[in-house]
């Protein structure tokens, strides 16, 4: 005989299993909403000075990363450099700023050609030096009252014009033409013009170790630094920055060529200016405005 309606479950041990299942279910209910509240505390309490959450994976902005240090943005270095040049619009100026690992360089005001005063003598060392590195010339041969090497120094330092002319004169002005025209500088040093960047050139070419050896790039180097004028691009940097630099000054022309070092970056700059008023506080005034906002905007200080 056939039943139409639904069985009921045998009794004995089917029972018991369907009961069975029935707590394995609530138990493992209880389990998950114990673990859910659990998670909940951890989520939402006070977060561990030095806990695993602390160290837990966050997303890196991978462009950042890649470009590596970046100058700072708190100064709009275009907007302040071209501010100063128009309120001091009675100056001839000319600023050129470059990166000495590569980059363009960045120009602004008037760069063409200035006589370049004692600057230029930057150019007549590494001439030399180059000489020497040839074997053409040694660093301790007789030159005037000493040797070359001090005159070199003393050139370059103390920016002595009668160490300067013995050390073209020995170079030969020619020599010294096809040099400086071999490193991208157009220079006749019998009439001194150069342009801001060809000593921005000039700078990054040494800095980087492109002119000379490392021992002639550390010992002229050396040279560009505590010179007996300090009062340009030097006296408007923090202590952090590092500076090596040639100024130069004659008959309203105010120069100052420097390498600007520090954290690990360096960068070429020029300030080449003219004007009636010659080494006035407010030249210098200019020119360490400039090296300011310059110097805070690379290195923000």
């Amino acid at each position: 005989m056939k039943t139409t309606g639904p069985q009921r479950p045998a009794r004995g041990h089917g029972s018991g299993s369907t009961r069975a299942r029935l707590l394995l279910v609530w138990a493992a209910t209880v389990l998950v909403l114990f673990a859910a509240a659990s998670v909940a505390v951890v989520r939402t309490g006070p977060a561990p000075a030095t806990g695993f959450l602390a160290l837990e994976w966050q997303p890196r902005d991978q462009s950042e990363e890649a470009a590596g240090p970046q100058p700072s943005a708190a100064v709009d270095l275009d907007t302040e450099i071209s501010r100063i040049l128009s309120e001091n619009g009675g100056y001839r100026i000319g600023v050129v700023l470059a990166d000495t690992q590569g980059g363009a360089p960045q120009a602004y005001g008037d760069v063409s050609p200035y006589v370049a005063a004692s600057t230029a003598k930057i150019i007549t060392a590494a001439a030399y030096y180059h000489l020497v590195e040839t074997g053409e010339k040694t660093l301790d041969a007789p030159m005037g009252d000493f040797d070359v090497s001090f005159q070199l120094k003393t050139m370059v330092n103390n920016s002595s014009n009668d160490s300067w002319l013995l050390l073209m004169e020995d170079i030969g002005y020619p020599q010294l033409i096809a040099y400086a025209a071999s490193i991208g500088i157009s220079y006749d040093p019998e009439q001194n013009l150069v342009t801001p960047a060809e000593m921005t050139l000039l700078l990054k070419q040494l800095s980087s170790g492109k002119l000379l050896n490392a021992e002639h790039t550390g010992e002229l180097l050396g040279h560009m630094q505590q010179t007996n004028n300090e009062r340009l691009i030097p006296a408007a940097v923090g202590p952090d920055v590092t500076v090596h630099h040639k100024y130069g000054e004659l008959e309203g022309y105010v120069h100052d060529a420097a390498i600007l070092s520090s954290g690990g970056r360096s960068y070429a700059l020029t300030i080449y200016t003219w004007g009636e008023d010659a080494g006035s506080e407010a030249r210098l005034g200019v020119i360490h405005e400039l090296t300011r906002k310059v110097t805070e905007s690379l290195f923000g200080r």
